[in-house]
């Protein structure tokens, strides 16, 4: 396959991959919200109960802003399990590594292992006084490609996408309360 031929295969493939986003201002100094998000332990507690997420094993770089930190640096990987359809037994098991952090501004991760072909997630924060409150805003951005073609556009659209607008739901309607029982 020539130069040219994998290139503009790879612009197919990226064409192809579902975007999506979600926003949240909440009432916590960043610091205490980034925390927050770069300890790994707290994933469980955003999560959904119905999935059942736990972590199974930490590979922990620490960042150099926080030496020998329990927090997840560049480098880092996360094996979590979790139920897929909570009415069943079955757990799935992904590897999220994470390849970039900028303490207080951002982290991202991507699927290293799991049930899609690509999966990367930036978690972005920024500081934002409303009203006169000290808060974050803390926004998701996620780049998904399930793969199977057509049918896993299909399973995007129907299923995936319902699905993680609701895992973010639920995150949003818990973290408040998770950060302000953290002072």
């Amino acid at each position: 396959m020539s130069g040219d031929t994998r290139d503009a295969r790879a612009l197919c493939l990226h064409e192809m991959a579902s975007h999506v986003e979600f926003v949240q201002w909440v009432p916590s100094p960043l610091k205490r919200v980034f925390l927050f998000f770069a300890d790994p332990e707290n994933l469980p507690r955003i999560m959904p109960p119905a999935t059942g997420t736990r972590i199974d094993e930490l590979r922990l770089v620490s960042p150099a802003e926080a030496p020998k930190s329990h927090l997840a640096g560049a480098g880092s990987e996360i094996v979590t399990s979790f139920r897929p359809f909570p009415f069943l037994p079955f757990r799935a098991q992904w590897i999220a590594q994470i390849t970039e952090f900028e303490w207080n501004h951002h982290f991202a991760d991507v699927q290293k292992k799991g049930p899609f072909r690509s999966f990367q997630h930036r978690h972005q924060l920024a500081a934002e006084d409303r009203d006169g409150v000290t808060g974050t805003l803390v926004r998701d951005v996620i780049d998904f490609d399930a793969g199977f073609g057509i049918v896993g556009r299909v399973v995007e659209r129907v299923f995936i996408g319902p699905q993680l607008r609701r895992t973010f739901r639920h995150r949003q309607e818990t973290l408040e309360e998770l950060l302000a029982g953290e002072k």
